[in-house]
């Protein structure tokens, strides 16, 4: 580009668009949709500052790419033009699947479908549009391209995604745990084997990286009351689905009337015009069913609805093993009587479930340090901390959520 774009992002500043393709991308609609999905889904409940886009994330996520890929070149990795282009709109379009709240309706719309299945069928289409100029990019995200480092700069346990959503989520939550040496960890990055390395001195970042990660997820992406809006969000789809499938009363957008009509599938957006219904639902879709929904003659859906709306959130109890039989079934109980249900309408209300945080993990792909002599050391090897249960084992609490006023 001869005159290359700026955003003033809040997080890194001045950043430009140095690639027309990556320009291109930005200015297409499919991307300007992630202009109206929260990155944090419903955490702006909890916290009021975290209404920052999956938009910014990814314009973020592609300004750490521009360093990680400054950073290699001039220590003598061999980067084309042509594969600069591919990983940059590689991370530019990594989140373009994401649905409506992001991860918190990822699997309800379109059950055992993550939002990655939906990138690809997303960015195969823009692919077609743009005439084939993502073909290397498809390859990088597959990992089907010989230069290995360039998918895990995309897709890693140390990609920058994950370096930007730590101080992009921190930065608006104002939990400042999350707060990592992103620039100093990608000044550290090197290239060994065909695969993405870190230099000695970056453990002592990567480890803070790590533990940020892990703070981050119980203070903000599992943080109790986030995790019960999210639950009270599904459980109001779900009704709202259940009266449309039974011929009830109930205003719906098109779109939502397309996944609530009878089961999706994968298979079923290989046409364009579903999914085109994927990509108009947003947050805004939601919100103003909801909204509607506030006043619909059914009980359960119009609760649910008054609560989520209005943020009179359910009480969740949070616990190290799971909650009896009995003192879910009392709760229950105590449900069906204030509000006349069933004991099967009850579950709208009493919710059961397990939530699961990993910081790292050692099995799918470490983190690869190189030491001055230029031997490889897994992270795990050189850190102490990673020994800890909460930070290299899988953590499970578990929860049950209520009406406060039982």
């Amino acid at each position: 580009m001869n005159n290359p774009k700026i955003i003033n992002d809040p997080v890194y500043g001045l950043i430009s668009i140095k690639s027309q393709l990556c320009f291109d991308l930005i200015q297409h609609p499919y991307f300007q949709r992630l202009r109206h999905i929260h990155q944090l889904g419903l955490s702006y409940l909890v916290y009021p500052g975290a209404t920052h886009s999956r938009f910014q994330h990814s314009i973020g996520a592609m300004f750490l790419m521009q360093n990680a890929i400054e950073t290699l070149l001039n220590k003598g990795i061999e980067i084309t033009e042509e594969e600069q282009n591919a990983v940059l709109a590689a991370i530019l379009l990594h989140d373009v699947g994401h649905t409506a709240f992001s991860h918190a309706l990822e699997y309800f719309l379109v059950p055992n479908c993550s939002h990655e299945r939906f990138s690809t069928l997303i960015i195969n289409d823009l692919n077609y549009q743009f005439k084939g100029k993502l073909s290397l990019t498809i390859d990088i995200l597959t990992d089907k391209y010989p230069k290995h480092f360039l998918h895990q700069l995309v897709s890693s346990q140390l990609d920058v995604d994950r370096l930007d959503y730590l101080n992009r989520d921190s930065f608006y939550s104002g939990v400042a745990e999350g707060v990592i040496g992103a620039e100093r960890i990608i000044q550290m990055l090197n290239v060994h084997d065909n695969c993405l390395v870190a230099e000695a001195k970056a453990v002592y970042s990567i480890e803070k990286f790590i533990i940020s990660r892990r703070l981050m997820y119980w203070q903000v992406y599992l943080h109790k009351t986030v995790h019960v809006a999210e639950q009270m969000l599904i459980a109001t789809l779900k009704r709202a689905k259940y009266l449309y499938q039974q011929h009830q009363e109930i205003f719906l957008t098109p779109e939502l009337s397309f996944f609530f009509e009878k089961e999706r599938e994968i298979s079923d957006f290989n046409e364009i015009k579903n999914l085109n219904q994927y990509l108009n639902i947003t947050d805004n879709t939601i919100w103003f069913c909801i909204q509607m929904w506030q006043n619909n003659p059914d009980i359960i859906l119009s609760e649910l609805s008054k609560r989520i709306y209005q943020r009179n959130l359910f009480k969740i109890e949070v616990a190290e093993q799971d909650f009896c039989k009995e003192y879910v079934d009392k709760k229950k109980a105590q449900v069906c009587q204030k509000f006349n249900l069933t004991d099967k309408e009850s579950l709208y209300f009493v919710i059961n479930g397990e939530m699961v945080n990993r910081a790292y993990n050692a099995k799918i792909e470490s983190i690869q340090i190189i030491d001055k002599q230029g031997n490889i050391h897994p992270l795990e090897e050189l850190s102490d901390h990673l020994n800890h249960r909460t930070l290299s084992e899988t953590v499970s609490k578990f929860f049950i959520c209520y009406p406060k006023d039982l």
